[in-house]
């Protein structure tokens, strides 16, 4: 009897990518313009993409596009968001304290964040996806995160 053995490395590959983008603009209406630039049809996620820490829980705004004739899944979310702390504070002047968390604590700046899936990093036109984003006059600053120097990957799992 022949044994398999199945190496962790298998299972790390990365077939993301990540952008971040900069913009005071509401969700809704950056997904409306990157849905028109880009020629996919963006839609709010049923369910927001929730991270829990000791500090509270922080709920982030979603949005998804499967593309099932190119096999890519787009996903737009908020990278910050006011957490829902679990504790009350009985100080009188903490009670009104608001946590701010975030899903790439790495990238604090950035307002959102779009991850493409399932892609082929090598052969994917990245620079092409960043040249028609930052034609949007409301994005201040656009440009791709290297997935191999975050700490917070796991919040990438959703």
């Amino acid at each position: 009897m022949a044994i398999h053995k199945i190496q962790i490395n298998d299972f790390i590959s990365i077939d993301y990518e990540l952008i971040a983008i900069h913009s005071s603009l509401e969700d809704y209406r950056l997904v409306y313009f990157i849905n028109k630039l880009i020629q996919i049809q963006l839609r709010k996620n049923d369910s927001n993409i929730e991270i829990e820490n000791r500090e509270g829980k922080g709920i982030f705004s979603h949005f998804i596009f499967d593309d099932e004739i190119h096999d890519i899944i787009w996903n737009v979310f908020e990278n910050k968001a006011t957490a829902i702390t679990s504790e009350k504070s009985t100080n009188g002047i903490f009670d009104s304290i608001d946590i701010t968390m975030y899903v790439l604590p790495e990238y604090k700046k950035a307002d959102y964040i779009l991850k493409i899936e399932n892609i082929e990093p090598s052969f994917f036109p990245l620079e092409n996806i960043i040249q028609k984003l930052s034609k949007i006059d409301q994005i201040s600053m656009v440009y791709p995160i290297d997935q191999n120097k975050l700490k917070s990957k796991n919040n990438l799992i959703f």
